[in-house]
């Protein structure tokens, strides 16, 4: 037996090809996003182990929870004097300060940005060559004046850039003038950012706004002391008011810090890495199916000389085994190149990772071959079984295709209860308040309800095939009969073909609609809470120098201009429950500018000296009124009470107030001296033209070319072009699993034209041209295609659907259903059912018909 089945295995390997193709794609997108993964993970963790210091001090905040200057642009800093202390403390060696501040930004002459893109940051640093530094000097000198600076290699090379060179640097203190003196490169990965390096004082004075402040002190361990130890001591001294963390701990929550952000995308691709192989086990379950109706007669005869139902069976599972090694490994290796172009896919956005250190380990090895093997073999567990049921009698007569045996009946049951219960999920979904319940009712009906159209999918296929394929008889006469009754011929094999792309079709429908509403409603939303006429903003969302609010307010034009404020901060009620939220900052003006509706108070009143404009939400929920006290921790552990001056009605729509505490800028940068402007709304003058005061602003501020001037249109078309982006790239990773099912209408109709083999010899022989033969194959892939489209487009319109209710929870109402994706989406399937059946047709044509007639 075992000679016989890799006999059979190896005589079928052309018919196998496109089912090996299938498991080659699956485990390749799984191997390739883990060693992607991995490598980023690895990478990223040498870095922070190699440039970490033995010990570390920082600023102290356990309120808030972390420093985060990305809102207000402050950072916390430590005094000049700490390193002394710290120098003085037994067992460190030597003891240094370290500037660095993330969101500079780097300009040549012409004011282009040529900082870090995608995401990475610029940092601006103080140079100093420790034994723990990410750099090397490797060309020109270090630093030594106030218009000096040093430029990664990297971002060199990138800009070509030449010593001497004039650059520009804006920093939280404003933009200035510098100079190009030196390069240094990575001794270790490139992580993508761009660094800045000043010296000491000029780090100081520019980016922290005075001397004699550090971001850090670092302290090296004397020999024979360990970090821990060191550790101890140095928090001994310098008290509880600074964090002191060894190289490893710092290296551990910079790693943590990164692996929420790696399992994020991991979880993402491993998705659709899933998504592929669950279409992968579609193709392959068909592909044995047909393997094993086109070897009844064989298995009958191998049942009549002596083989029993179990060797028959372990025959069809060895040559799923066989497939599912031979895939393993091949997209194994796959997977390797994947990872590579990942890597260099990410590169061109600016992080730069090695594609020597490829980090290959052996889960990843387990994982493939375990994806591989057993999606082969629980694919093939079904038609195993189904030969293993072959009389040995199925010998003595003429081997038919099976399809009919089992009633469709119990299909219809199961598969209407499924859909019921799925029915019954997403409906709870739609109607269900509380998000997590509903999101665990959307995945349970989403699961359900593509089991149950899989399942009762046969009993569909002839009404909807009918109505698909009905005008191909008026249109192709003859030819449109014989390719929809093809198609109709056997139900399952139709219907488990057009499965596998129904899957793909599907989720590209819900994701359609789900992007589309989202975009609608943020439309909606914009003209509901924006009332400026432009917003000026940072591209890069982050905080910028007070001297962009300053320029836009004398350009002429401006009537009005609302500069605004955001740090983190904690919200503590009378019980002493806290809440972490964004505390706003704002000047005079502001309902001028964004709709705000008012319960108790006006604006004004809620931003005056002292006092806090409150979200009802809140507010009702702690039993506070205007005139009640309300205490606030500020991002810089300052803690202040305030008066509720006013009282918002809380707006859950993206946009909206919501239940953060609003300030008037002059309060809020009391208690956080240097809060820095994130956003200027902008009203022109009476009489003004819109249009030419954005263009007054957008040359006034040309000198910061990270701050742009949109009006309403142009917001909404970032907003739009962002989820445009998303959906894309979401596309394009769904595009394997229509490859896959692609392979599958290929691999069906190859299968299906050696099984009617001798069929189209008779055609052939009563007068059925060649060319009619290729159009009958190529019309019937397109009917199979529209099928699987038709149930796809439904399912997946119905998930968009109950997601948008979901989303609809959190304020974004409008449903929005992109009926070009839709139409689109239906002749994209017509054109991939006609280059399906490109092959098979081509094959078919060819067959001699004396040949064919005479095949058994």
């Amino acid at each position: 037996m075992l000679k016989a089945t890799l006999r059979s295995f190896l005589a079928h390997k052309g018919r196998l090809a496109l089912s090996l193709l299938a498991v080659v794609l699956s485990v390749a997108f799984v191997a390739g996003t883990l060693m992607f993964t991995d490598t980023i993970g690895s990478t990223f963790d040498r870095l922070f182990r190699s440039t970490s210091a033995d010990v570390s001090v920082t600023a102290h905040n356990d309120v808030v929870g972390r420093n985060d200057q990305n809102l207000s642009g402050t950072v916390p800093t430590v005094p000049a004097s700490l390193v002394q202390r710290v120098a003085q403390v037994p067992g460190v060696a030597s003891a240094y300060g370290r500037v660095g501040l993330a969101g500079i930004v780097l300009t040549d002459a012409q004011n282009k940005n040529i900082g870090s893109i995608g995401g990475a940051p610029t940092l601006g640093l103080n140079w100093s060559q420790e034994p723990n530094s990410p750099v090397d000097l490797t060309a020109g000198h270090a630093p030594t004046g106030d218009g000096q600076v040093l430029v990664d290699a990297d971002t060199v090379r990138k800009h070509h850039l030449v010593l001497g060179q004039q650059l520009r640097v804006i920093s939280a203190t404003g933009g200035f003038p510098v100079t190009l003196t030196g390069m240094a490169t990575f001794n270790t990965t490139n992580p993508g950012a761009t660094l800045v390096f000043f010296d000491t004082a000029t780090a100081q004075r520019r980016l922290l706004g005075q001397e004699g402040l550090f971001t850090a002190v670092d302290a090296a361990a004397a020999k024979g002391v360990t970090h821990e130890q060191l550790r101890e001591r140095v928090a001994a001294a310098v008290g509880s008011a600074y964090d002191v963390k060894t190289a490893e701990q710092t290296a551990k929550d910079a790693a943590q810090a990164l692996g929420t952000f790696l399992s994020v995308i991991k979880d993402a691709l491993l998705g659709f890495a899933g998504i592929a192989v669950l279409v992968g086990i579609s193709l392959i379950l068909n592909t044995f199916s047909m393997l094993v109706a086109q070897r009844t007669r064989e298995l009958g005869l191998m049942r009549a000389l002596g083989a029993s139902r179990e060797q028959v069976n372990r025959s069809v599972l060895v040559e799923a085994v066989l497939l599912g090694v031979v895939g393993s490994t091949v997209g194994l290796l796959l997977g390797v190149g994947l990872a590579l172009g990942l890597i260099k896919l990410i590169a061109a956005g600016g992080m730069v990772l090695k594609g020597s250190q490829l980090a290959v380990r052996w889960p990843t090895v387990v994982s493939a071959y375990a994806v591989g093997i057993i999606v082969t073999a629980v694919s093939a567990y079904l038609p195993a079984r189904r030969a293993a049921r072959v009389s040995p009698m199925a010998a003595l007569r003429e081997a038919d295709t099976p399809g009919r045996g089992a009633p469709l009946r119990i299909r219809a049951i199961g598969g209407l209860a499924l859909m019921l219960v799925a029915g019954a999920g997403l409906g709870g979904a739609a109607a269900d308040k509380n998000l997590g319940q509903a999101g665990l009712l959307l995945g349970v009906g989403v699961l359900l309800s593509l089991i149950g159209l899989v399942v009762v999918g046969p009993l569909l296929a002839r009404p909807v095939i009918r109505l698909v394929g009905g005008w191909f008889p008026r249109v192709f006469g003859p030819v449109g009969t014989l390719s929809q009754r093809n198609a109709l011929r056997n139900p399952r094999r139709t219907s488990a073909t057009a499965s596998a792309l129904m899957i793909g079709l599907a989720l590209v429908a819900s994701l359609s609609v789900v992007g589309s509403s989202l975009a609608a409603s943020f439309d909606a939303q914009i003209d509901k809470t924006i009332g400026a006429d432009l917003i000026v903003q940072n591209t890069t969302g982050l905080p910028f120098p007070g001297e962009v609010g300053d320029t836009v307010q004398v350009t002429h034009g401006v009537g009005l201009a609302v500069r605004g404020q955001a740090s983190r901060g904690v919200l503590v009620a009378a019980d002493g429950t806290q809440k972490k939220t964004n505390v706003v900052g704002t000047g005079p003006g502001l309902d001028k500018v964004v709709r705000i509706q008012m319960r108790d108070g006006t604006v004004d009143q809620g931003i005056a000296p002292g006092k806090v404009l409150l979200g009802s939400g809140y507010a009702d929920a702690h039993g506070l009124r205007v005139g009640s006290p309300v205490t606030i921790v500020f991002q810089n552990g300052r803690t202040g009470t305030l008066t509720v001056g006013a009282i918002d009605v809380t707006d859950p729509n993206p946009g909206g107030l919501g239940d953060e505490p609003v300030l008037g800028s002059a309060t809020l940068r009391s208690f956080l001296p240097g809060a820095l402007d994130d956003v200027v709304f902008v009203n022109v003058a009476q009489g003004a033209d819109k249009a030419q005061v954005k263009s007054a602003l957008t040359t006034a501020l040309a000198k910061d070319p990270q701050v742009q001037v949109r009006d309403q249109s142009d917001y909404k078309k970032l907003i739009r072009g962002q989820i445009d982006f998303l959906l894309q790239l979401v596309y394009g990773l769904l595009a394997l699993a229509i490859i896959i099912a692609v392979l599958g209408v290929v691999n069906t109709l190859a299968l299906s034209v050696i099984e009617r083999t001798r069929e189209i010899g008779l055609l052939r022989a009563i007068g059925l041209g060649r060319q009619q033969l290729r159009r009958m194959v190529r019309l019937e892939a397109v009917v199979i295609a529209l099928f699987g489209a038709v149930l796809g487009l439904g399912l997946g319109l119905v998930w968009g659907l109950t997601a948008q209710r979901l989303l609809a929870a959190k304020g974004l109402q409008a449903l929005s259903v992109p009926w070009s994706t839709v139409i689109a989406v239906v002749i994209g399937a017509a054109v991939v059912g006609l280059l399906a059946a490109l092959g098979p047709a081509l094959r078919a044509s060819r067959l001699n018909v004396l040949d064919a007639i005479a095949h058994e």
